[in-house]
């Protein structure tokens, strides 16, 4: 299968993530099919650990294509790293500035470029104690309902049993299984016929994210908790 091509730092990422993820974790995929091997697609995940974007990242290069990521803008000041999310042409996130809605801009140009758009609605990883998703922010639901490109949930569980950020353990050893399972694209036709406002981006956004719930309740094989988990100040 032919790669899309991602230039130097694509390739020196995949030099550096596939071998690290391979030495942390074993993979199991699901539905991997179903990543478009051309053209523009939105990926909407879940987010548990820092070490989600790298699994999703090698993930997603596996199938052919070069991820895009939202990402915090502060990595682009981080030694070497700012070079790589630079040269990848990731996707900086200026929250609560004046350059916030550039965030979108540019995604929304990724799309149209036929580009493979990752995005983690919830904005960080999640704070609920038992690893489900929390509300999301509506930006996932502006992007979905105005490029006709496929929207795929997904969901990826057991990063946080390698790096657990909020009780700061790292346990590589044993290496433990990171799932990953990709669903079916989310038919959005019935909402982009109704104007579009803030009720309607809402639903939209907890629609998408009751489906990367479901998948993620798939892949644990446990029931879901009713509605998001809310953030505590």
């Amino acid at each position: 299968m032919a790669k899309e091509k991602g230039g130097f730092w694509v390739g020196l990422a995949a030099a550096v993530f596939y071998p690290a993820t391979a030495l942390m974790a074993r993979r199991r995929n699901e539905g991997a099919e179903r990543v478009p091997r051309t053209g523009g697609a939105l990926i909407v995940m879940n987010h548990v650990s820092h070490l989600d974007p790298v699994y999703d990242a090698v993930f997603t290069h596996k199938q052919g294509r070069v991820p895009h990521f939202l990402a915090k803008h502060s990595l682009w000041n981080v030694p070497v790293l700012g070079a790589v999310v630079k040269g990848a042409r990731q996707i900086p996130v200026y929250r609560g500035t004046a350059d916030a809605q550039q965030s979108l801009r540019a995604a929304h140009e990724a799309l149209e470029q036929g580009l493979v758009v990752i995005i983690y609605p919830e904005g960080t990883i999640t704070r609920d104690p038992d690893g489900w998703p929390m509300a999301s922010r509506t930006g996932v639901a502006r992007l979905a309902l105005e490029h006709d490109v496929p929207v795929l949930p997904a969901a990826r569980w057991g990063t946080r049993e390698v790096y657990d950020h909020y009780r700061k353990k790292f346990r590589p050893l044993p290496r433990k299984t990171v799932v990953t399972k990709v669903g079916p694209p989310v038919d959005l036709d019935a909402y982009r016929a109704r104007p579009q406002n803030l009720a309607l981006l809402r639903e939209v956004t907890d629609v998408l994210m009751n489906e990367v719930k479901d998948l993620l309740a798939d892949i644990r094989e446990e029931q879901a908790p009713d509605g998001f988990y809310t953030k505590k100040a």
